[in-house]
């Protein structure tokens, strides 16, 4: 909703200001400037990524209109998920804590968290680690590293989309310049004609070249750091994770464990101690038997 009102408030003031300036609308509207500027950017960003990151750029591009950032709520059920793992890797036997992690679609602890365990990355993220604690040889400083490396190659493919996009940004000024040479060009070869057919061929050159940094400045570079803003906050919850689990293993409670991952969450989202208590000690997920 915010790109769309966004794009809406940018457009009304760029084109209000050119119309009540005496400009001519329909002199805005050229197809063909648009199809080289837009179509040459498209097929630079085909050549420049493979189609893996193609894909994730477009459902990145969805995930930034669609705002899909964690909740409140979000938090909540990934620090309770914590909570009744680390519970269970407390008072279980270390082979029934491996029947969790071993097989989280069978597991009842899981299957009460069905967001955590749609969400494949995170889902292995925490098995993963957990595994690694319940071994019981590998020390705290070494997890932590071995998670900070994850979590940056995590962040790193993560980011493609965004870097992908802002290549795309980089490139329309200078291609909007390649639509405005080809329009002069398509000028000069009607020097033969009226001033009225020629100043129409050279008012569509330089459609090119504000088109070109219109989309670069006003669609692609925010629409850009859109995406980063809400992929972001969906990494955040790794350090979540990370600092729960670091501090489990390092002697804390589990209901003190979530204090640490609590305390990485935004302040704008961040949940209260009486509200993970509630969810965790008073409302959480049953334990498995």
């Amino acid at each position: 909703m915010g790109i769309v009102l966004g794009l809406i408030v940018t457009l009304s003031c760029v084109l209000g200001g050119y119309i009540a300036g005496g400009g001519h609308l329909y002199v805005l509207w050229q197809p063909y400037e648009l199809l080289i500027i837009l179509g040459a950017s498209f097929g630079t960003f085909l050549v420049a990524n493979p189609m893996k990151v193609v894909k994730d750029t477009g459902k990145g591009i969805l995930e930034a209109f669609k705002n899909k950032v964690p909740t409140q709520a979000d938090y909540l059920q990934l620090l309770s998920c914590l909570h009744s793992i680390m519970r269970e890797m407390r008072s279980k036997p270390r082979s029934e804590v491996e029947e969790h992690v071993d097989n989280p679609e069978a597991s009842a602890i899981f299957s009460a968290y069905p967001k955590i365990l749609k969400d494949k990355a995170m889902l292995a993220f925490i098995c993963d680690y957990c595994r690694l604690i319940i071994i019981g040889n590998v020390k705290s400083f070494e997890i932590e590293a071995l998670m900070d490396e994850e979590i940056q190659t995590i962040t790193h493919d993560t980011m493609k989309p965004k870097y992908a996009l802002q290549d795309v940004a980089d490139g329309l000024p200078a291609l909007g310049i390649v639509a405005a040479v080809l329009g002069i060009v398509h000028a000069m070869g009607a020097l033969d004609q009226g001033p009225e057919v020629l100043g129409h061929l050279i008012g569509a050159a330089l459609v090119g070249t504000f088109a070109g940094i219109f989309f670069s400045y006003a669609v692609f570079g925010p629409l850009a750091t859109k995406v980063k803003v809400v992929r972001e906050k969906n990494l955040r919850r790794f350090t979540i994770v990370k600092q729960t689990l670091i501090a489990y293993i390092n002697g804390a409670m589990p209901q003190v464990a979530l204090e640490y991952g609590r305390k990485t969450i935004s302040a704008y989202d961040r949940p209260s101690i009486d509200q993970v208590e509630n969810e965790t000690i008073g409302g959480g997920a049953p334990q498995a038997a």
